[in-house]
């Protein structure tokens, strides 16, 4: 078998699209993107067979530290079949001399693997499928397990909610996974006259998620990060972004004129709600305005909601429920096999942050409830590696002092 330090665009990509249980984050255009955004370099590695054929892939990002040294993280790495354990052998075996070439203290990577079966409480579901087989294999090759975090202490979050589209014969048949509590909004949010649109600008999306950092108190990214991103992806038709405009002075003059002809008083009771919330929301947009936005990443064969933005009317009027519904229905319609919520926690009830409510929030939109197998790291130089943390603590802070 031959190693390749230097894969080709077009080999890259068709392998990386070619290989089931492929992810965004292992995309060509991941790499292009984060050295735009974090100046880390980005490496495309494969493996050959006998014959020629690319059996193994992998992208590399790439940090310098001081003293010549650097680190790698393959995010979702590798782009391969893990359970061809010649293929494991080999690869990890010339990796790890490109290490040593490189003068890399580490390899970091997060395989995009299930662990095992869990339930909605994230714990193990006794008699359920799992591939200990294969974390076992990279234990024994030499990876140290960074363990099983539950919050979000990893590069990416060790949980997910996806759902697999094969076993719905159409898609009133996934709708019916929803709960009630997430479907209820989506149908009420029709009330709203809600124009469903799909858009090529990001400032707009970055100034709505801006409102959701501060209240779930996060800190976003800023414009040129996801303009770099969407940019990237777009070469390849690889991201959508769904955006949602609202008309509130249309809505008022809409909800008026039901009021006058409705006979039922509890139905009058809500619409004039409606009407007295968005008199206060024409104060500040009394035309159409975009009030959510949502960017998805694909693949061949996936996909995954990556980013949302949205304003309080949107939370008012289900709108944020009617995004996820529209991408998960386009996702569906345009045959790819999963959509993926990308990202919650494994403690379904911690008190950190925000964190529990986003979890209740994915669980209701459905899927299978997903622990990926967590961090590895390949260790080239031990010693470096355990002083590591403190090594750049103190390069920042002497850099930082400039």
């Amino acid at each position: 078998m031959q190693f390749i330090d230097n894969l080709s665009e077009k080999e890259y990509t068709e392998f990386w699209e070619s290989t089931p249980n492929n992810h965004f984050l292992q995309s060509y255009e991941w790499g292009q993107a984060q050295e735009k955004n974090r100046n880390q370099i980005p490496c495309y590695v494969g493996l050959k067979d006998d014959n020629g054929k690319l059996v193994a892939a992998a992208l590399l990002l790439k940090k310098n530290v001081p003293l010549k040294m650097c680190y790698f993280y393959s995010p979702r790495g590798f782009t391969m079949d893990f359970s061809d354990q010649k293929v494991l052998n080999e690869f990890t075996k010339q990796l790890k001399n490109y290490l040593k070439k490189e003068n890399a203290i580490y390899l970091k990577i997060d395989p995009p693997i299930m662990y095992q079966e869990i339930d909605e409480e994230a714990n193990k579901i006794e008699g359920g499928n799992n591939n200990y087989k294969i974390f076992n294999s990279l234990l024994n090759l030499g990876y140290k397990h960074k363990g099983f975090y539950k919050l979000y202490q990893g590069n990416q979050p060790r949980y997910t909610f996806r759902t697999y589209y094969k076993q719905y014969p159409s898609f009133e048949d996934v709708e019916k996974t929803f709960s009630k509590s997430f479907f209820r909004p989506v149908k009420r949010s029709y009330n709203y006259d809600l124009e469903v649109y799909m858009s090529d600008e990001v400032k707009t999306f970055h100034d709505l998620i801006k409102l959701i950092s501060e209240r779930d108190g996060f800190h976003e990214y800023s414009y040129e990060y996801y303009k770099n991103v969407y940019d990237e992806f777009n070469k390849r038709k690889h991201i959508k972004i769904f955006n949602v405009k609202i008309n509130p002075s249309k809505l008022i003059t809409k909800f008026e004129e039901e009021y006058k002809k409705e006979k039922n008083e509890d139905r009058k009771i809500k619409i004039q709600k409606d009407i007295d919330y968005f008199k206060e929301v024409v104060k500040e947009h009394k035309d159409e305005y975009t009030c959510a936005s949502l960017i998805c990443t694909y693949s061949k064969t996936g996909s995954w909601s990556l980013y949302i933005g949205n304003d309080d009317v949107a939370t008012y009027t289900g709108t944020v429920n009617r995004l996820y519904y529209e991408y998960m229905k386009d996702a569906y319609e345009n045959n790819y096999e999963y959509a993926d919520l990308f990202g919650v926690v494994g403690d379904p009830h911690t008190k950190y942050k925000n964190l529990a409510g986003i979890y209740e929030y994915k669980r209701k939109v459905g899927g299978e409830y997903i622990e990926f197998m967590g961090e590895f790291d390949l260790i080239n130089k031990p010693f470096w590696y355990a002083i590591l943390p403190t090594l750049l603590k103190i390069y920042r802070k002497i850099k930082g002092g400039k």
